[in-house]
């Protein structure tokens, strides 16, 4: 099998896992929080830091590496416009990714111990919920971005 095609393939695997997995993860929260059900939310939580670890993680590490080998095999320089655009994105996306890891381990965390102990959900949970949500929408649009980049490959004059 041609080594471009193949690591085209995990190129785009990757940005499927990225978007798809971003967008799971947002649906299942958005869901599990509107029951306001702690049970629910730290189960969800669970199962969406898990996902994160597994499918994010491993699709966050191995783009870069695919999308380097691409262009050099290719003959793209990552200076050209498209690519080091993207490559700005990735790295915005990953300054809201970063947080929003840690912010689901919290809300898992009070939604733990909220529903061990009888209680509703504090305070500290809904304004984590929040700035998770709204961290959301720019690193969503920033993969969207990234993938429409790599499809449309325009002429863009960064440099």
């Amino acid at each position: 099998m041609d080594p471009d095609l193949i690591l085209r393939w995990l190129h785009v695997i990757g940005a499927c896992v990225l978007l798809g997995t971003g967008a799971g993860i947002a649906f299942f929260m958005l869901m599990a929080h509107r029951s306001r059900d702690p049970r629910i939310i730290a189960h969800t939580a669970s199962i969406v830091v898990l996902a994160d670890l597994l499918f994010t993680t491993s699709a966050v590490i191995l783009q870069p590496i695919t999308g380097f080998l691409l262009a050099w095999r290719l003959g793209w320089s990552l200076s050209e416009g498209w690519i080091a655009l993207s490559l700005l994105l990735y790295v915005f996306t990953g300054l809201f990714w970063l947080p929003v890891v840690w912010i689901q381990l919290r809300l898992r965390d009070y939604a733990r111990r909220a529903a061990g102990n009888g209680e509703e959900l504090p305070d500290a949970y809904h304004q984590l919920f929040r700035i998770w949500f709204a961290c959301g929408f720019p690193a969503f649009v920033a993969v969207l971005a990234i993938i429409w980049l790599m499809l449309e490959r325009p002429d863009i004059a960064l440099f």
